[in-house]
C-alpha cells in the first residue's frame, strides 16, 4: 500500500514557515572545513586530506531576532524579549538564545512536518547536516519508516534533490564520515541515549573515524538539531542528554512536541483545542467527576471534548496557564 500525502494542509504549512522564516536574509552557501586531528592536519598531503561541508550561517543576532518576532506575530505567540536566553537549574544551565519549539497536537502530522521543513531549509538557505534526536526506539523506528513513505513524495516536490538519511549506529561509523564529507542533504537520526550515555562510542576517537570522537565530526558541521519531544530528551542541568546536544554546537535546535516542559523561544502553536476547532484530531466523550461545596457531594461533568493530554474537559483551560475555556458544553 502507497501513502499519498497532501501537500498543502494549511497547519502544516504554517508551521514549516515558522523554522524556515527565522533564517530570512540568509544566502545560500556552504563552509569547508578539514577532517583532520588538528595536531596532524599541516602534516598531511592535501590529496591525504577529507574535506567536510558545514552549514553556513551569517545572520547577526539582530537579525534573528527580528526574524523571530515577525514569525511569532504571525503565529500570535508571546514575543521573546531579546534572542539571550539563559537557561536555570531546572531547564538545564546554559546559552538558550537560539533553541526555538514548534508546539503541535499529536496527530496532526509533526514528523511530516520537521521532515519537510529539511528540504525547505536545503532549498532556501542551502543547509544540508540535520540531525533528528528521539527519546526512544520505538520514536526513531517511525521517523525511519515515515521517511521511507514520505521519499517519492518530497523528491516529487523538491526535484528530486539528493538526500541520504541513516539511523546512528555505533557499529558502522562510516556513516558520520559521509555525513561529514557530503556536499548533499544528509539526515542522521538517533537516541539520546545512544549518544550522550557515559560508554558512546560517539564520544569516542576511533580508529574508523580517524581517531576523532564522531561528537566532533557533527560539531564541524554545524548541523541543525531537531528534537522530538524534547521534554523527554532529558534537559536537567546534569542531563547527559543535555549534555551531548550541546556538544554538538549546532546552529539551531528546534523542538517538536504537544507537551513542551520548556519553550525559549515559541514560534508556532497548535495545541488541542486549535486542533479540535479546525477539525484535525477527533472529538471524544469524557466523563468526569469533581468535589462540589463543602458537603462533598458529586457533581457529574459530560462534556465532549477535544483530545489532549490532560485528564478532563475542564482542563482545557489550563493548557499552558491559558485562561480560555476549551469552548465546549459542560452538564
Amino acid at each position: 500500500m502507497k501513502f499519498v500525502f497532501e501537500p498543502d494542509l494549511a497547519h502544516q504549512k504554517a508551521a514549516i514557515d515558522a523554522v524556515v522564516d527565522l533564517f530570512a536574509g540568509q544566502h545560500e552557501r556552504q563552509s569547508l572545513f578539514t577532517i583532520a586531528p588538528g595536531q596532524i592536519a599541516g602534516e598531511l598531503e592535501y590529496n591525504e586530506r577529507l574535506l567536510g561541508y558545514a552549514n553556513r550561517f551569517d545572520l547577526l543576532p539582530e537579525q534573528v531576532l527580528e526574524n523571530l518576532h515577525i514569525v511569532q506575530e504571525r503565529n500570535a505567540v508571546q514575543l521573546s524579549p531579546t534572542l539571550e536566553v539563559k537557561g536555570d537549574k531546572r531547564s538545564g544551565e546554559g546559552d538558550y538564545g537560539m533553541d526555538f519549539t514548534v508546539e503541535m497536537e499529536t496527530g496532526t502530522g509533526k514528523t511530516y512536518v520537521y521532515l519537510r521543513t529539511i528540504f525547505e531549509l536545503n532549498r532556501r538557505y542551502g543547509f544540508t547536516k540535520f540531525v533528528i534526536v528521539v527519546p526512544s526506539v520505538a520514536i526513531r523506528e517511525g521517523v525511519k519508516k515515515t521517511i521511507q513513505q514520505t521519499r517519492d513524495h518530497f523528491r516529487q516536490l523538491y526535484d528530486g534533490v539528493p538526500f541520504e538519511s541513516f539511523v546512528y549506529d555505533s557499529s558502522d561509523l562510516s556513516r558520520i564520515i559521509d555525513f561529514a564529507s557530503s556536499s548533499s542533504i544528509r539526515v542522521m537520526i538517533a537516541t539520546v541515549q545512544s549518544l550522550g550515555s557515559k560508554a558512546a562510542v560517539f564520544q569516542q576517537a576511533r580508529e574508523q573515524t580517524r581517531d576523532i570522537p564522531g561528537v566532533e565530526w557533527v560539531k564541524s558541521t554545524r548541523p541543525i538539531l531537531i528534537v522530538d519531544e524534547p521534554q523527554s530528551t532529558g534537559r536537567t542541568a546534569d542531563s547527559a542528554g543535555r549534555k551531548i546536544m550541546r556538544a554538538m554546537e549546532p546552529l539551531a535546535s528546534i523542538g517538536y512536541s504537544a507537551t513542551h516542559e520548556f519553550d525559549f523561544h515559541p514560534i508556532y502553536r497548535l495545541d488541542a483545542f486549535d486542533a479540535h476547532d479546525r477539525g484535525l484530531v477527533k472529538s471524544i466523550e469524557v466523563d468526569g467527576a469533581r468535589i462540589q461545596d463543602a458537603e462533598n457531594s458529586r457533581h457529574r461533568e459530560r462534556g465532549k471534548c477535544c483530545r489532549h493530554p490532560y485528564g478532563s474537559a475542564r482542563d482545557c483551560s489550563k493548557r499552558n496557564d491559558s485562561p480560555r475555556p476549551c469552548g465546549h458544553a459542560h452538564r
